[in-house]
């Protein structure tokens, strides 16, 4: 791409360890455990020309939605900010209206890759949060891992209205090349809905010596089934860096989307962000 085209990274976090509430984050994840803010991603989106992006919530508390919605208020570059709710309490979705009002709320991230039941997002209950979601335009960020797939094809065509963003191609298990149920349930999914999914967060699935080769299955097949109109790249940084620098995935996005052309790409890298969290340009 040109180094002037103008892209928007879709999916990053920032986080302040003394915050307190980052219960994923422990000192064994050496290379993750300091602060990370708004002055160690600018180098960065200033090198590879990426004009903003998407704050994405990382830890299960409105604090912590509060604190990130502070920083976009700091830092013009982020354009949208996806926050959390606890969308099993009972005033969930009078909270998510509350919460909509918010300048740069765009979505909602419940954490459900860490939900002991796997089919939680179908509860009851869980489904009056969403037609609030629905209701007040905010997406609902899919962070899950394969095996919730098929409850997330049951919750999209339950609410065909909500917009769905799958995290990091639903995080397939490429470092064991396990690639055929992943494909098939993703495939139905961009089949029977309008979800979108980002190209994002795959590198952390991969070996330690993992290639562009290596992910070049998957990337196809997310090119096949959702197309270059419902994909939507992010960096996942700084999570990215426990197996790639930041510059190194934006080549590696470059090689495996080299036969797109500039259309398609400019989707990619930035229409389609814009599109499905209605971030303002």
């Amino acid at each position: 791409m040109n180094a002037r085209t103008v892209r928007i990274d879709a999916h990053q976090h920032f986080w302040q360890i003394a915050r307190g509430d980052y219960g994923w984050l422990t000192p064994d994840l050496k290379p993750l455990y300091r602060d990370f803010l708004p002055a160690d991603l600018q180098p960065l989106l200033n090198e590879h020309s990426i004009d903003g992006t998407v704050l994405i919530q990382a830890a299960p508390s409105v604090a912590e939605t509060t604190f990130m919605l502070e920083l976009a208020e700091r830092a013009p570059f982020i354009k949208g900010v996806v926050g959390w709710v606890d969308m099993d309490a009972p005033d969930a979705p009078s909270r998510i209206k509350d919460m909509s009002k918010r300048e740069k709320l765009v979505g909602l991230r419940p954490m459900i890759q860490d939900i002991q039941q796997d089919n939680w997002m179908l509860r009851d209950n869980i489904a009056n949060a969403l037609i609030a979601m629905r209701d007040t335009e905010l997406t609902f960020d899919a962070l899950i891992l394969p095996r919730h797939l098929p409850h997330l094809r049951t919750l999209v065509s339950r609410h065909p209205d909500l917009k769905v963003i799958i995290d990091h191609g639903s995080k397939p298990d490429i470092k064991d090349q396990l690639i055929s149920r992943w494909a098939e349930d993703m495939a139905a999914i961009a089949r029977d809905s309008n979800a979108w999914c980002k190209l994002s967060g795959l590198v952390t699935e991969a070996s330690a010596n993992w290639s562009a080769e290596d992910l070049k299955p998957y990337v196809d097949h997310l090119l096949e089934t959702f197309g270059p109109d419902r994909l939507i790249w992010g960096s996942d940084w700084p999570v990215c860096t426990l197996a790639s620098e930041y510059g190194r995935w934006v080549e590696t996005t470059e090689i495996l989307l080299a036969n797109l052309s500039g259309e398609d790409l400019d989707k990619i890298w930035r229409r389609n962000a814009i599109e499905a969290y209605g971030l303002a340009t």
